[in-house]
C-alpha cells in the first residue's frame, strides 16, 4: 500500500471513529440548542423593526453584531469538540496498545499521525461549515441579512479549528489525553482574552497593551483568524457605527480583513507545529 493510499485510509477510518464517539452527539446537541435560541433571538429582532422600535438598518447592524456572537459560540464548541477528540485519538491509542499494533504493520508513525490529522480536519471544518451555514440561513430568514462574505468566514472559522486541533495532537504526543485537551482550550480562551486586551489597548493608543494582542495572535493564530471571520460576517456600516479602527475595543467586531502575511504565517505555523508533532510522536516510547 502506498504512503499516500494509507493516509487516506487513517484519515477515513478517523472520521469514522470520531463520529461514533459522544463527543458528537455533545456538539450536536450544543448546536442544536444554540441554533434554536438564536433563531429565537433573531425573530425577536425582526418584530422590532416590524413594530417600527428599529429601522431596517439598525435591525441589520444588530444582526451583524449578534451572528457575530453566536458564530464565537459555534467556534467555542468546536476548539471543545476537536480538543477533545484530537487527544484521545492519538495518545489513548498509544496507551491502550493499539497504535502499536497498527505500526507493526508495518505503517510509518508519520502516516500514522498526517492520516489521523486529516481526519480529525475533515471533521471539525465540516461541522464549522455545516453549522455557520444552518446559522446564516436562519438569520436571513428571520431579519433577512446575509454576510457580505460568507464563503471566506467561514474558511477562516474551519482553519481556526485546523489551528487548535494540530496543537492538540502534538499535545496529545507529549501528555494525557485529558490534559491535551484542557490545555489546548486553556491556550485558545487565553489567546481570545488577549486579543481583547490587545483591542482595548489600541483603541486607548496604548502600545504596550496593544502589543499583548498581537504578540498573542503570532503565537497562537486563532484569534487571528476568528477576527478574519468576524469581518466576513459583519455589516460593513458597523464599522461607522462604532468609530472605525476604534471597534477593535469590542470584542465581537473586527476593524480590518486579515492581510495574506498574516494567512501565510497561519498556513506556515500549522505546518511548523505538525511538524513537531512528527518528531514527538516519533521519538515517543510505545
Amino acid at each position: 500500500m502506498t504512503t499516500a493510499r494509507t493516509v487516506l485510509t487513517i484519515a477515513a477510518l478517523t472520521l469514522q471513529e470520531a463520529s461514533r464517539r459522544r463527543v458528537l452527539l455533545a456538539l450536536v446537541a450544543l448546536t442544536v440548542v444554540l441554533i434554536a435560541l438564536s433563531a429565537w433571538g433573531f425573530s425577536r429582532v425582526a418584530a422590532e423593526s416590524g413594530d417600527a422600535t428599529l429601522t431596517s438598518g439598525e435591525a441589520r447592524l444588530t444582526a451583524s453584531i449578534l451572528l457575530n456572537l453566536v458564530m464565537f459560540g459555534f467556534s467555542l464548541i468546536a476548539a471543545l469538540g476537536t480538543a477533545f477528540l484530537a487527544g484521545p485519538t492519538l495518545s489513548g491509542e498509544t496507551e491502550s496498545g493499539i497504535a502499536l499494533s497498527v505500526l507493526a504493520r508495518p505503517i510509518r508513525r508519520s502516516a500514522l499521525l498526517l492520516g489521523k490529522w486529516l481526519g480529525l480536519v475533515a471533521f471539525g471544518s465540516g461541522f464549522v461549515v455545516v453549522a455557520g451555514l444552518a446559522q446564516c440561513l436562519v438569520v436571513w430568514a428571520t431579519v433577512d441579512y446575509w454576510p457580505p462574505q460568507p464563503a471566506a468566514a467561514l474558511a477562516l472559522l474551519a482553519g481556526q479549528t485546523t489551528v487548535l486541533l494540530t496543537l492538540a495532537l502534538l499535545l496529545s504526543t507529549a501528555v494525557s489525553p485529558m490534559a491535551s485537551g484542557v490545555v489546548a482550550v486553556g491556550l485558545f480562551g487565553t489567546t481570545w482574552i488577549a486579543g481583547v486586551v490587545g483591542g482595548i489597548g489600541g483603541s486607548l493608543g496604548n502600545e504596550a497593551v496593544e502589543r499583548v494582542g498581537t504578540v498573542s495572535r503570532m503565537l497562537l493564530p486563532t484569534d487571528g483568524l476568528w477576527r478574519g471571520a468576524m469581518h466576513g460576517f459583519q455589516d460593513p456600516s458597523a464599522l461607522v457605527q462604532f468609530g472605525g479602527a476604534d471597534s477593535e475595543a469590542f470584542p465581537f467586531l473586527s476593524a480590518a480583513p486579515l492581510t495574506p502575511g498574516y494567512l501565510l504565517w497561519a498556513v506556515a505555523w500549522v505546518v511548523m507545529v505538525g511538524g513537531l508533532a512528527v518528531t514527538s510522536f516519533q521519538r515517543k516510547d510505545l
